[in-house]
């Protein structure tokens, strides 16, 4: 195992929380077994559109891509664009492979595990968009350091952006809202805030499809739903 230093969040080699929910049915099941050796990332060296796609394109990677459906969707939208998606938790790559197969999506790679094994691989500056949607908010003060968006990550992220790549994150929890509007503050020099007022965060921006998890937070529990863009400086 790498060392790393203790409470840094982007050295981290464990995963908190499950990997696999209910049992996956035979076909998706079948997809992992078939479909994820094709387009997995490597499990080491360089994470670049060269690699991925055999040549030089807009790279895109989403943190965290729960059922895909998002991912899927900007794929579909951006044929000529490369996707990463990193998702730890098993049942969520097995829908995402689900979408990719009946899309045809052809500029989609997968990697079933943590996104920040993934994302230190990839160049600096080589992203132009990268998705961190309703991340775990992980509520409770003694696992704030577990969020994604703290100050290891968010350095990562600004990074691996090239200038005038943007950063997309959305949440419906109001403490992880906070913490993340909080920490972005600290990082003024790298992101611009694309913001003109309340509603440009209260109001999903066209081009952002609508996540299986925002829809739920939305209609079923009455949530507020937060969208925040960044442009790498």
């Amino acid at each position: 195992m790498t060392a790393h230093k203790p409470g840094d969040p982007t050295t981290l080699n464990r995963l908190y929380g499950r990997s696999q929910g209910k049992p996956l049915r035979a076909g998706q099941q079948a997809l992992l077994e078939t479909l994820l050796p094709r387009i997995a990332v490597p499990a080491e060296g360089e994470v670049s559109a060269e690699r991925l796609f055999g040549r030089d394109l807009p790279l895109h990677l989403e943190i965290g891509f729960g059922g895909g459906e998002h991912l899927a969707s900007r794929a579909d939208l951006l044929p000529d664009h490369g996707f990463i998606g990193a998702e730890p938790f098993v049942n969520g790559v097995a829908q995402a492979l689900v979408h990719v197969r009946d899309g045809s999506l052809a500029n989609v790679r997968i990697h079933a595990g943590d996104a920040l094994e993934v994302l230190r691989r990839v160049p600096d500056g080589a992203l132009t968009m990268l998705y961190l949607l309703h991340p775990d908010p992980w509520p409770k003060a003694r696992h704030a350091k577990r969020r994604m968006m703290n100050d290891g990550p968010v350095r990562l992220m600004a990074d691996k952006l090239k200038p005038g790549g943007e950063l997309r994150f959305g949440t419906d929890h109001p403490v992880y809202l906070r913490h993340a509007l909080m920490v972005m503050r600290r990082f003024a020099n790298e992101f611009e805030w694309l913001a003109e007022g309340p509603e440009s965060w209260r109001q999903r921006p066209s081009g952002w499809p609508e996540t299986r998890y925002e829809h739920k937070a939305r209609t079923v529990y009455g949530h507020e739903v937060w969208y925040f863009r960044y442009r790498r400086r």
